[in-house]
This record gives C-alpha cells, sequence and structure tokens, in this order.
C-alpha cells in the first residue's frame, strides 16, 4: 500500500500540475455470510478486507469536477451545478458514474454544491473488479469521505454509506443494498459488521480468525458479472413480489416457521426465492451467535448451507463457484460458499493457514481439469474501514 500511495500521489501530480490536497482510503469487503438479503431488510455479517481504493483530491476554483483513474484513459469533466440534471438525463455513465454519483448524492442529502469548491480526483485500486468484492462500494466510500472532509459537511459515516447506496442505486443504475458500503465504512480490524439493514443499527463482531489459525481464501472464478444488468434485478423483484404477496413490507417480515404458509401461496420459483432470504437471515444471527460463543471454526457448516441455498433456491451460482466451493471442502475447508450476488464473481474458503497452499493448487488444477478459465486465488484480512491517508 505504501508504493502504492506514493504512485498514486504522483499520478495526481502530473495529472493536475499541483500536489493533492489529501489522500483517502476505503477497502472492498468480503461478506462472510448474509447474501441477497440485504435489500430486503435482513441481516449481514461483512467484513472490510486489506485490499483498497485509493483517491488523492485536490480543490479547484472554477465549480468542476474533474475525475479520472488509473484503470482508464478517459477523464471526465462536469460543472457541479449540473450534477442533478445529469443524474436525472442518465448521462453519469461508466467507471465515472461512481464518484459523479457519489457527488450528486452528497447534494441529493443536503450538501449545497453551490457552495463547495470544484475538485480533481484521481482513483486507483487493487480491489479487483466484477469478482463480487465489491469494488463499487470502494470507489464510492473513499470519494464519499473525500468529499465530506474537503467540503466540511460532516456527515456521519451512516449517512456516507446511504449515499454511496444512493449513488450506486439512482447514477449507476444498480438495484444493490446498503451493506457494500456499510462494511466499506464501518469495518474494523479482525472484524466483521453485523448489520440490520432494516434499522441499519451495525455492531462490530470479533471474528477471531487469526488466533485460531485460520484465514479466509477468496477463490476468484474470472466470470464477469454487472449488477446494473441481468438477473441480480429479476431476484430482487421476485423477493419483492413474494413480500406482497405475503402480506409484508419486506421478507425480513417472515420467520422461518411462516414458510409453509409461504409454500402454499406462492409459486415454486417464488417461494425458493424467499426460503432462501429467510433462511439466510437465521443463519445469519446463527454464525454471530456461534462466533461470540464458540469461534470461527464452528462456523462451517453455516456456511456450506448458505452456498447450498444460493445455488438451489436463489439460484444465483455458476459452475465455476460450485466447483471452487466442492474443492475448497474436499481439500481441508473448514467451510465454503460463493459470496456476492453471484453470477460469476468469487467464493470464498474458511480454512486453517497452514493449507493455503494446498487447496490453492487444488483449485488450479480443478478448473484445469473442467476446462475452465485460469482462477485467482489470494488471502484476505479483515482490516479497517474507510480512512484519511495523508
Amino acid at each position: 500500500m505504501t508504493d502504492m500511495r506514493d504512485e498514486v500521489l504522483e499520478q495526481f501530480a502530473d495529472f493536475t500540475g499541483h500536489e493533492a490536497d489529501g489522500l483517502w482510503s476505503a477497502p472492498g469487503r468480503v461478506n462472510l455470510i448474509g447474501e441477497h438479503t440485504d435489500y430486503n431488510g435482513g441481516f449481514v455479517l461483512p467484513f472490510a478486507i486489506d485490499r483498497r481504493t485509493l483517491v488523492a483530491l485536490g480543490t479547484r476554483e472554477d465549480g468542476m469536477l474533474r475525475v479520472a483513474s488509473t484503470f482508464s484513459d478517459e477523464v471526465v469533466e462536469l460543472p457541479l451545478g449540473d450534477l442533478a440534471a445529469a443524474q436525472a438525463a442518465g448521462q453519469l455513465r461508466g467507471w465515472a458514474a461512481y464518484p459523479l454519483g457519489v457527488a450528486w448524492a452528497l447534494g441529493a442529502v443536503g450538501a449545497d454544491l453551490a457552495a463547495v469548491p470544484g475538485a480533481d480526483i484521481l482513483i486507483d485500486s487493487n480491489v479487483p473488479v466484477g469478482a463480487g468484492l465489491s469494488s463499487s462500494a470502494a470507489i464510492e466510500s473513499a470519494v464519499a469521505l473525500a468529499l465530506n472532509d474537503v467540503w466540511q459537511l460532516g456527515f456521519s459515516r451512516e449517512t456516507l454509506a446511504r449515499v454511496g447506496q444512493r449513488a450506486e442505486n439512482d447514477a449507476v443504475g444498480a438495484p444493490t443494498g446498503i451493506m457494500d458500503q456499510s462494511a466499506s465504512l464501518l469495518g474494523a480490524q479482525d472484524a466483521a459488521v453485523f448489520l440490520d439493514c432494516r434499522s441499519l443499527d451495525a455492531r462490530v463482531v470479533p471474528l477471531g480468525f487469526e488466533a485460531a489459525g485460520l484465514t479466509i481464501l477468496v477463490m476468484d472464478t474470472g466470470v464477469q458479472h454487472a449488477h446494473s444488468t441481468g438477473g441480480y434485478g429479476e431476484r430482487r423483484a421476485s423477493c419483492e413480489a413474494g413480500a406482497a404477496a405475503l402480506g409484508v413490507e419486506t421478507l425480513r417480515e417472515i420467520s422461518i416457521d411462516e414458510l409453509d404458509r409461504a409454500g402454499r401461496l406462492l409459486d415454486d420459483v417464488t417461494f425458493r426465492r424467499v426460503r432462501h432470504v429467510v433462511t439466510e437471515n437465521q443463519r445469519v444471527i446463527d454464525t454471530v451467535a456461534l462466533l461470540e460463543s464458540t469461534g470461527p471454526a464452528t462456523i462451517g457448516s453455516l456456511l456450506d448451507a448458505s452456498h447450498r441455498s444460493l445455488r438451489d433456491d436463489f439460484e444465483v451460482s455458476v459452475p465455476e463457484l460450485d466447483l471452487a466451493v466442492e474443492t475448497a471442502l474436499d481439500n481441508g475447508a473448514i467451510g465454503a460458499r460463493m459470496t456476492g450476488g453471484g453470477f460469476g464473481g468469487a467464493a470464498i474458503a474458511l480454512v486453517p493457514i497452514e493449507g493455503v497452499s494446498r487447496l490453492q493448487v487444488a483449485v488450479d488444477g480443478a478448473f484445469a481439469e473442467h476446462g475452465f478459465g485460469v482462477p485467482t486465488t489470494f488471502t484476505v484480512r479483515p482490516s479497517a474501514g474507510a480512512t484519511r491517508e495523508s
């Protein structure tokens, strides 16, 4: 990270001709358990990871917002006063929609964009894109924290999480919940964020991985996904239809005891979508209870059950994710499951530290044997949330 920080500051100076006012970073996240529950008002248990997005920012006096990144040759400029009209017209597009969307969303929640200076923003990241590790929320959270600081807005981190979610929903067009931004902004070392997505109450839950000799191995399948298109929106619509048919505002209000009634009222597909969300909420609660009583070595069966539910009931897994999970369980993992929205991306395995290399070799071999692309595997540590670096 130190070299990355220096490089970003040097690139910012090349980009603008002057030094940055500051450097901010925000992490990607791994969701330990609680998938597709966030937009249903349910429970999630993500943790921030040691892969981060960096944002170098310098103010400017002409009211322009100019954004650039190390992963694109495109430089996008837009007057702050034009953000609302551009958002309303659907003109915030591509990667620049994330930082521009955040600036727009800050205005939407009360920032006076006519009274703040413009800004040059340069973004760099080592959070893998499309792997289900929330590279988008890392950008949103880093930009939100940076603008909150330099514009002296005084918004809480919880408000900044809502800003990031609003940017993703209404500027980018991805119908995601608030989990990713909350993990990126509220994360803590060796801990997860237990988030109630209905009340937005959050508390830090120690994970104890290091003391237990365990780590999380991310197995990125290389299968790309995009939340702004396709099956993610269909799953969300199905959950909303199920809630409406059951007479509740969100599926959070349905208990496991009510699934028999749901099975009688709903068609098969909608019922299975509902069953995943209801049982996944319970798995999150059970995971937190085990972490706080018997420790991380006892949560494996809950991770496994989560994957089966995502594969069979919610149908968001793909063959590559299933193979990664199966291979992990056959090669010493305590538990494994896909993570993120699905339709590609990554799976995670909770594995003894000494077994990581063996598992990496096994996953590589299994993917080759099945004719799949070469996966990328790496460990992640639960890490601190967004911060000002300099």
